[in-house]
């Protein structure tokens, strides 16, 4: 491992900047069920740019944070995923990774496979299988999701506090329209129409 800065992937509710703070930094998202330890350094990422990578998210299990489906990353699937890079250490990435997984941060992680190989498993739950996903100004590209594909789970509805963070996200990252937003989120799940999606698209709020 020689770089010791990253670029973390967030496909998800992360996108939305002040979300991903309360994990630097520590704190309780507005919307969510629980709060964050924070990371060993709360400092702010180096930089952070919109990405696009290929293949597809989709929504599943039940999350006690938002109370509905959450997003994982398959990039097996058809289509563009619409992302957004923070540049932050490895210790950092190492801390953000433990507080999706539910574990205390504070353990560096070994990042020599998954730069190695693309794709390192570090567990059987959801977020905790590591991709590599490329380079960017001569920094790794990481993210992590479950260890299974799209069609090996079941989809399950997410919540609409869920979409509204995504969807504030992905207006933050990538400047899009509500529409555009809409019709991004309601092609990856069944259970909303782009119609429901947009009227849930707000002004952003402070978020922890």
């Amino acid at each position: 491992m020689t770089s010791r800065v990253v670029w973390y992937v967030s496909y998800g509710s992360n996108m939305h900047a002040a979300r991903f703070a309360c994990y630097l930094a520590g704190g309780t998202p507005v919307g969510a069920t629980r709060g964050y330890p924070g990371c060993r350094d709360g400092s702010p990422p180096l930089d952070t740019r919109p990405l696009e990578v290929p293949g597809g998210i989709y929504f599943a299990t039940e999350s006690p944070v938002w109370l509905g489906g959450r997003a994982f990353y398959d990039p097996d699937l058809p289509g563009v995923t619409a992302a957004r890079g923070y540049l932050v250490t490895t210790a950092q990435f190492a801390d953000v990774a433990a507080q999706e997984m539910y574990r205390e941060p504070g353990v560096d992680l070994d990042l020599g496979v998954v730069l190695a190989d693309g794709r390192h498993a570090l567990g059987p739950g959801r977020y905790e299988t590591l991709l590599h996903l490329g380079e960017h100004d001569g920094h790794p590209a990481l993210t992590f999701t479950a260890p299974w594909h799209a069609a090996d789970v079941e989809h399950t509805k997410p919540s609409a506090n869920y979409l509204t963070m995504l969807a504030t996200g992905l207006a933050e990252a990538h400047g899009w329209t509500t529409g555009r937003i809409a019709d991004y989120l309601a092609r990856r799940t069944p259970f909303w129409t782009a119609a429901d999606i947009a009227a849930l698209i707000t002004a952003p709020t402070r978020t922890c």
